[in-house]
């Protein structure tokens, strides 16, 4: 057994789904003691006092997801353009912010988040979508640099085309249009398994200590082609 984490509070929002049974699961084989939350909360202050309400927390993995709508620009619903922010921007500062007040009084920390690679290259009709994966990105890209001096790691696994519940389901897995659309533009021409999130989330718990406000993408290469 892989004992790298042994000793380690671990929480894991959204962990019952997204990335989260993945990761808790490989974090949990490390020897971490995880806590697998299926809160969701939509608001900063209730994903701070989330943090808040954890008997510790040395490693906190800010697993956030909520489906987008598609939709011209000129088309955006503006109510689904607030859900959007309220689950997966509000809730990523509540973390945050929460998790940066306790590890700073230990004296170390790692915040990783889920976030999407989709800012990083831009899909039409998820201008919404775009816009609050991107607030994520630069969000925790500010943070990062800002408490590297304090001990606290953050990155950010900027993921696209990975298996998981909200965006590539079984069901979308088993239609071949997608499979042969997907083929066009993602170089590695496969679905990642949800085992290389995982992954790259435990190396950035455990060795990543000198990349402070990282986005790592994570999406077969899509990110690099046109």
């Amino acid at each position: 057994m892989d004992n790298g984490l042994v000793g380690k509070a671990v929480l894991v929002t959204h962990g019952d789904r997204y990335m989260g049974p993945a990761i808790a699961a490989r974090f949990e084989a490390a020897g971490a003691t995880v806590h697998r939350d299926v809160t969701r909360p939509t608001s900063a202050e209730a994903a701070e006092a989330l943090v808040e309400g954890q008997e510790a927390v040395d490693i906190l993995i800010a697993n956030l997801a909520y489906p987008p709508t598609p939709a011209l620009v000129d088309a955006i619903d503006s109510d689904g353009w607030h859900a959007l922010f309220d689950h997966l921007v509000h809730p990523l500062m509540g973390l945050v912010r929460g998790a940066a007040r306790r590890m700073k009084a230990q004296g170390h920390g790692r915040i990783i988040a889920i976030t999407s690679a989709a800012p990083l290259r831009g899909i039409p009709k998820n201008g919404a979508y775009c816009a609050a994966r991107g607030a994520q990105n630069a969000f925790l890209r500010a943070a990062g640099l800002e408490l590297a001096r304090d001990g606290i790691a953050v990155a950010a696994i900027a993921q696209n085309y990975i298996e998981n519940d909200t965006y590539y389901p079984p069901e979308l897995l088993k239609d071949e249009r997608f499979l042969a659309r997907m083929r066009d533009v993602v170089p590695a021409q496969q679905i990642g398994a949800p085992s290389a999130t995982a992954n790259l989330a435990y190396f950035l718990a455990t060795e990543a200590e000198f990349m402070p406000g990282q986005i790592f993408p994570l999406s077969g290469g899509w990110t690099t082609t046109l």
